[in-house]
């Protein structure tokens, strides 16, 4: 990205850094065994930082349900600084989802807690001290993962960033909640758009993938298949009913899907990617595609949301961006999509629960969780 994002980069830090430090100084010392952990340069801290979820497991942390008034507030600050302010509302909706989830499923889903659905469980950590030359953020809890690096100074990275919603369509009195309408709507746009030679090129397979494929890996390489709901956890459980009740959605999912091994394998992250190159699009479609990236980048701080705008506005740029669909193009049907080009890579998929339940998530296939920026850190230091 162009130099001009240096300063917007190191405001971004410092107010976060202002904001993780007085929400740190705001906690009693047993909340602070949860929600302050070791710098992203000790090996066992980095360890734990790259490891992030979107199920409701527990992420790691200090949750909000566990936090006074005034701590909670920081805490939200803290998410706020790390996303625009629509992405800050998409995120905070989804929170509020897990009510109406709650309610969807009966009140019966417990997860091995005592209450299954909650939105107080949210955990938010923080790596290494607000201020120092390398520290990090993370914030998470059922479909929403926010992970933000700072190295000398500067917001560095603020990927993986996952958002889902469960439902994902809710009626409202007189109106509809869709938090993640404008990346369900704009890819299918684009879909049906294309010709029937053009769909070719962009077709993954006939139907879609019950997940994203990338899932949680910290690092996304070519090859890599959908990971299975069993190791989207933080562990096993303790109480067998539970795992029996994961390996069942898992079953329940693969029946609807139809995939074998050989589907998975056929829409399986590849570098280069698959799919339309948006050299092989027309201008209308060209616009679809643009508009769908920064459906994603926009989710990230307003300085940095414009100029990822501006880049996939150039047209040499937008020429290796690819676009891979998988499914019915019709609304309310199962279906999964990717965007990839040589750095970013997005996924959305809208399968279970008769495809009421979506997952999306925008990864930098070269600097996710900073590990670029960390390396270079890592390396000055030793030579010095």
């Amino acid at each position: 990205m162009p130099d001009t994002l240096t300063a917007g980069r190191e405001k971004a830090a410092a107010v976060m850094a202002d904001v993780a430090a007085t929400w740190l100084s705001s906690l009693s010392g047993d909340q602070l065994l949860l929600a302050a952990y070791g710098s992203p340069l000790h090996p066992d801290a980095e360890a734990e930082r790259l490891r992030w979820f979107y199920t409701p497991t527990e992420h790691g942390g200090l949750a909000i349900r566990d936090q006074n008034a005034r701590q909670q507030s920081l805490a939200m600050r803290l998410v706020a600084t790390g996303l625009s302010v629509p992405g800050y509302a998409t995120v905070t909706t989804v929170m509020g989802l897990e009510n109406v989830l709650d309610q969807v499923e009966g009140w019966r889903v417990h997860w091995g807690r005592q209450r299954g659905r909650d939105p107080g469980l949210y955990w938010l950590r923080i790596f290494g001290r607000p201020g120092d030359r390398v520290w990090a953020w993370r914030f998470g809890g059922h479909h929403i993962s926010l992970n933000n690096l700072v190295v000398a100074g500067r917001l560095v990275s603020t990927t993986p960033c996952f958002i889902g919603a469960d439902p994902a369509t809710t009626e409202l009195l007189g109106s509809t909640l869709r938090p993640l309408r404008g990346a369900e709507d704009t890819a299918r746009q684009l879909a049906r758009s294309l010709d029937a030679g053009q769909l070719r090129s962009a077709l993954l397979h006939p139907s879609a993938v019950s997940d994203i494929v990338s899932g949680n890996r910290p690092r996304v390489e070519h090859g890599d298949t959908m990971m299975h709901m069993q190791d989207l956890w933080r562990g096993r459980f303790t109480d067998p009913e539970l795992d029996r009740l994961v390996d069942d959605i898992d079953r329940r999912a693969e029946t609807g899907s139809g995939y074998t091994e050989s589907d998975h394998a056929r829409v399986a992250i590849t570098i280069p990617p698959k799919g339309i190159g948006g050299r092989d699009l027309n201008e209308e479609q060209r616009h679809l595609l643009h508009r769908l990236v920064t459906q994603y980048t926009g989710r990230a701080p307003e300085f940095l949301a414009n100029a990822y705008d501006n880049h996939y506005a150039t047209d040499t740029v937008l020429d290796t961006v690819h676009f891979g669909w998988a499914g019915s193009t019709d609304a309310g049907e199962p279906h999964y999509y990717r965007v990839q080009d040589r750095r970013i890579l997005i996924e959305y998929d809208n399968t279970q629960r008769y495809a009421n339940h979506a997952h999306s998530v925008w990864r930098d296939l070269t600097s996710d969780f900073g590990l670029d920026v960390l390396a270079e850190h890592r390396a000055h230091i030793a030579h010095e």
